[in-house]
C-alpha cells in the first residue's frame, strides 16, 4: 500500500509546476500594463481628433482647453481647495458611515430580533436615491458642509450594512454555539469569532461604500452648496455648478471630473489594499 507521502507528491508536484509560470505567463502582467497605458492614450487621441476643428467654442471640452483650465484652476489655488474640501466631505461621511454600518450590521447578522425589527426599516430605505434626501437635508442641516455629508453617509452606509450582515451570516454557527458552551460572554463570542469571521464581507462592504460616497459627493455638494455660492470652498461639485452656471466652460468642469475619478481610482486602490491584509485569504481581494 502506497503511503500518504506518495499519494500526495504527484499534486505536489503539480502545484509547484503550476507556481512557476512560463515565459508567456510572465509577459502577462507587462501586457497588463501596457494596455494600461494604451487605452487612456487611445481614448485622448480620438477626443482630440474630435474636437479638433471646434475652435474655442466653451461649449465643447478639448484635451488642449482641459490642459490650459488645469493650469489656471491650480495657479489661482481653486482646484486644490476644491479638492482637499470634497476629500474631507468624503472621509468624514465614509468613516461616519463605517462606524455605524459595521455596528448595525454585526447586530443584525447576529441578533435575529434586531435583523426582524430593522431589517425592513433598512431594506425600505436602501433603494432611495440618495438625491431624494437633499431637500430635507437643507432644511434640517442648512447650506453648507453637514447637510452635503448627510447626503454621502446615507449613500455610504447601505453597502456596508447589508454586506456586513451577510459575512455574520456566512459565519458556521457551531462555531458560535461552541464558543458559548465553553463559556464565552457574547462580547468575547463578537469579538474572537464573529468579527472576525465577519472580515471579508466587513472589506467588500466598505470598498463599495468608498466608492459610492465619491459618487454622491458631486451632487450632494452641488445641490447644497448652491444657495450660498461659496466657490471652491463648497468642493468640486459647487466648482461644477459655477463652471456651468456662470462661466459656461466645459473645460473647467472636465478638470474638476477628471480630479474625482483620479481621487475615487487611488481611494478604491488603498481600500483593495486593505482587504488583502486584513482578508487575504478572500478571493475577491485579487
Amino acid at each position: 500500500m502506497k503511503s500518504v507521502g506518495e499519494l500526495l507528491r504527484p499534486a505536489i508536484g503539480s502545484v509547484r509546476r503550476r507556481g512557476k509560470p512560463g515565459p508567456l505567463l510572465r509577459e502577462v502582467p507587462a501586457i497588463r500594463s501596457a494596455l494600461r497605458v494604451v487605452l487612456p492614450i487611445t481614448l485622448l487621441v480620438v477626443w482630440y481628433y474630435l474636437t479638433r476643428n471646434q475652435g474655442e467654442d466653451p461649449r465643447v471640452a478639448t484635451p488642449p482647453g482641459v490642459v490650459r483650465a488645469f493650469g489656471e484652476l491650480w495657479a489661482s489655488g481653486d482646484l486644490l481647495i476644491g479638492t482637499l474640501i470634497s476629500f474631507q466631505h468624503v472621509m468624514f461621511s465614509f468613516v461616519l458611515a463605517a462606524v455605524s454600518g459595521t455596528a448595525v450590521g454585526m447586530l443584525m447578522g447576529y441578533f435575529r430580533a434586531v435583523d426582524h425589527w430593522l431589517g425592513p426599516l433598512v431594506h425600505s430605505l436602501r433603494p432611495i436615491a440618495p438625491y431624494a434626501w437633499i431637500p430635507m437635508a437643507i432644511l434640517w442641516f442648512g447650506i453648507g458642509d453637514a447637510a452635503a455629508m448627510f447626503v454621502i453617509t446615507y449613500a455610504a452606509v447601505f453597502p456596508i450594512i447589508v454586506n456586513v450582515t451577510a459575512g455574520v451570516h456566512s459565519i458556521d454557527r457551531n462555531l458560535i454555539d461552541a464558543a458559548r458552551v465553553l463559556g464565552a460572554s457574547q462580547w468575547m463570542t463578537l469579538r474572537r469569532i464573529v468579527f472576525p469571521g465577519a472580515l471579508p464581507g466587513i472589506t467588500v462592504g466598505l470598498r463599495l461604500a468608498m466608492g459610492m460616497a465619491w459618487i454622491a459627493v458631486v451632487a450632494a455638494e452641488l445641490a447644497t452648496g448652491n444657495a450660498g455660492g461659496r466657490g471652491a470652498t463648497g468642493g468640486l461639485g459647487q466648482m461644477m455648478f459655477i463652471f456651468y452656471a456662470y462661466e459656461i466652460n466645459l473645460n473647467y468642469i472636465v478638470v474638476c471630473i477628471i480630479v474625482v475619478a483620479l481621487m475615487a481610482l487611488a481611494s478604491d486602490r488603498i481600500m483593495q489594499r486593505l482587504q488583502r491584509r486584513l482578508a487575504p485569504w478572500q478571493a475577491d481581494g485579487r
